[in-house]
């Protein structure tokens, strides 16, 4: 069988979830289970992998789908439960008092606060926090979604404290031939990885520069009362303000410290420079924007989060700090576990359930439940119901609406994670042809030749569309993006650090990150509207970053 069909028989399921989502508009509660179930045919027909090995991929998807659950879980209760306290009024006003603008409180929010839980926590963590307190905000579910996973860019690469790096990268590339690589180059393991971490923050610190930009754009053309691109890039020095104050300590920070810190103390640092610029009205028009009223918006912006509070002045005897401090426990408490020098990180991670062999096969599967972010969310949470003093009545009903918004992301991502893992353990199969992954990436390595730089990020990207993780991508596509580099010739540092960062932003359209974050806001069932939007900004940054790697390697 020729490269070319391989390849194309690895993409038709990912086409057709893709045709179902976007061009038929098809829920994706009834388009993943079609997308699973053409996975394993194509699995079983073509790659013959044994019917118990589709089985154990599917149980391992399974304890990843419990894992994704308990973090949205933790999310939407740690919002309802400062809902019912009375603390989302006073963080809304607080953002008001800072500025009353909706572009702003999208730099300061999504782009800002929700790249400092990507550094702490990652794995899809950002979108379940950021899209329901915009949610909180009175912006649109539909917006809140799309602004939560364009968060998930230019951050992601060290998200959770260098993960995608120091897990994806490193275990990624290790292999007989990079081993070889190093002996040659007299370079250390822990220098290459240094340089592929320097070019990783180059390469997001130059194109993130304009995400804050895009999102504000997009938030004004989509679901402005104008529908006007020029109401959003009135804010460009703001934005572009934002964009800098973010990414010039995350660029040094990666330089100069490694790949745990850029994305947390490129966030911290940036925050309080913005809040002050932004009380001061730095760069900001004078003219504010805002959403129009509610009652004129399309049922098709709406989720079923329902954030509407009776304003009977309670909330004014609380302090902002008070109203805040939950969040700010939640991000401590996300830095402190994930602190390798700290005890905290191993007694969390010492907890797990494992079903190591499933079935007799060479998958496992595992969950170190204490160690999710869900469990530092619902931390906060008890906090929570303590530090506001809840009535047992309004708790009650907090965790009773979490729990009726959580089954029909369940339904979902039963089936979309273990098309996931079917996809990622194909490579071990009794016809000794390429996992399906591997076999597109080959197809798409073999067919662009010097030009391979440019298409580089989006095989990266292609690892995260499937499997909804930078660090999978990286583990998936590491190596092979070692050995292309190798073949044409190139520093494989370079190519290496493009795989990251095209990896970083393709957790921008990756599915069950999509049917997550929408799950958080009540907006399942529309996950081809979020897809059909969040393509742009994952197409500005794959040719962004293409570009500068045609110009790293040839300049």
């Amino acid at each position: 069988m020729s490269g070319s069909v391989l390849a194309l028989l690895a993409f038709s399921p990912i086409l057709l979830a893709a045709i179902l989502l976007i061009g038929f508009r098809i829920p994706a509660k009834n388009a993943m289970p079609i997308s699973f179930l053409a996975t394993a045919v194509m699995a079983i027909a073509v790659w013959d992998i044994p019917i118990i090995d589709i089985v154990a991929s599917t149980i391992q998807g399974l304890f990843i789908t419990f894992d994704i659950l308990y973090i949205i879980f933790g999310a939407i209760v740690l919002l309802n439960l400062l809902k019912y306290s009375r603390a989302l009024i006073v963080i809304r006003e607080g953002f008001a008092d800072i500025s009353k603008d909706r572009r702003v409180q999208v730099v300061i929010i999504a782009w800002l606060f929700g790249s400092f839980i990507e550094g702490a926590a990652g794995f899809g963590t950002p979108a379940a926090i950021v899209a329901p307190l915009l949610v909180g905000m009175r912006f649109p579910a539909f917006c809140a979604v799309m602004l939560g996973m364009m968060v998930q860019s230019t951050a992601v690469s060290f998200g959770a404290l260098g993960t995608p790096i120091l897990v994806g990268v490193s275990g990624g590339i290790q292999s007989p031939e990079f081993t070889a690589e190093l002996l040659r180059t007299g370079l250390e393991f822990s220098e290459y990885i240094q340089f592929v971490t320097v070019k990783v923050a180059l390469l997001h610190g130059i194109t993130g520069i304009l995400m804050p930009t895009l999102m504000v754009c997009m938030m004004t053309r989509f679901f402005g009362k104008n529908r006007s691109w020029k109401e959003g890039l009135r804010m460009l020095p703001f934005t572009i303000f934002g964009g800098l104050a973010l990414t010039i300590p995350y660029v040094l920070t990666g330089i100069l410290l490694g790949p745990e810190f850029p994305s947390l103390l490129g966030a911290l640092i940036a925050i309080p420079i913005v809040v002050i610029a932004a009380k001061r009205g730095f760069l900001i028009p004078k003219k504010s924007w805002d959403f129009d009223e509610e009652k004129n918006w399309p049922s098709t912006w709406f989720g079923t989060l329902n954030v509407k509070l009776n304003d009977d002045g309670e909330h004014k005897k609380m302090h902002l700090a008070k109203a805040w401090l939950p969040y700010l426990i939640m991000a401590g408490l996300l830095v402190l576990s994930r602190l390798p020098q700290l005890p905290l990180k191993a007694l969390l991670t010492d907890v797990k359930i494992m079903w190591s062999e499933i079935l007799g096969t060479s998958i496992s599967a595992s969950s170190s439940p204490l160690y999710l972010p869900g469990t530092i969310l619902l931390i906060a949470g008890i906090i929570t119901i303590v530090l506001h003093k809840m009535k047992s009545a309004d708790v009650k009903t907090a965790f009773k609406d979490s729990a009726k918004m959580l089954l029909g992301a369940g339904f979902v991502l039963v089936f979309t994670v273990p098309m996931v893992r079917i996809y990622i353990n194909s490579g071990v199969n009794p016809s000794e042809l390429p996992g399906m992954p591997i076999a597109m990436a080959e197809w798409v390595a073999g067919n662009v030749g010097d030009v391979y730089p440019m298409f580089a990020p989006s095989i990266g990207a292609l690892g995260a569309f499937i499997a909804g993780s930078n660090t999978v991508s990286n583990l998936m596509f590491g190596l092979f993006q070692f050995g292309v580099a190798t073949k044409l010739a190139m520093p494989s540092f370079i190519i290496v650090a493009l795989q990251a960062v095209g990896a970083a932003a393709g957790n921008m359209i990756a599915i069950h990150n999509v049917v997550a974050a929408s799950a958080t806001v009540g907006f399942l069932g529309k996950e081809g509207m979020v897809l059909r939007k969040t393509i742009l900004p994952t197409i500005y940054y794959l040719f962004v970053v293409g570009l500068l790697g045609l110009i790293f390697i040839f300049l």
